[in-house]
């Protein structure tokens, strides 16, 4: 999963780069030749979108460092954290729902992607197999029993924790 991250910043990264250097430069060039860069529209288009992209790699820089400092053996191995895939079964309707808990940038809800940071990563983060948990969503309170749980490290080893 970690290794899925970086790839995915590296690409964003590298796409951000080349608009950065080899696009946004020729629509500002373009935008120049127009003329009078007070009322010229498309020149602070060009200049908004160029902060935007230079803030976007920054912002990028910043994550890529921070998971390059996420060592796999400080994961919890017998509780959700980073990374974990946990089943869950709502007190509510019975349903059994699965999360592959995940950093923020990286949620994809049909996949059952959710962040780390989000009520309900916060809510199950720590929780052990087996044990109920209640999540405090906007929505109100809402109680899940873990019904099973696939941590990061057990992923990378195969299950040999």
């Amino acid at each position: 999963m970690i290794e899925d991250i970086k790839a995915k910043i590296t690409a964003e990264v590298e796409v951000l780069s080349h608009e950065l250097n080899v696009v946004l430069p020729g629509r500002i060039r373009r935008a120049v030749e127009l003329g009078d860069l007070r009322e010229n529209a498309e020149y602070k288009s060009a200049l908004e979108r160029q902060q935007f992209v230079q803030a976007r790699i920054g912002h990028l820089a910043g994550r890529m460092s921070e998971i390059s400092r996420i060592s796999v053996d400080d994961l919890p191995a017998d509780r959700v954290g980073f990374g974990s895939t946990v089943r869950v079964r709502d007190h509510a309707d019975q349903a059994e729902r699965e999360f592959t808990i995940v950093a923020g940038d990286f949620i994809d809800l049909e996949k059952g992607h959710v962040s780390v940071e989000s009520p309900i990563g916060r809510g199950l983060c720590g929780a052990r197999e087996g044990e109920e948990v209640e999540v405090r969503l906007p929505a109100g309170a809402r109680s899940y029993t873990v019904v099973s749980l696939t941590t990061l490290p057990e992923q990378l080893t195969g299950g040999e924790g």
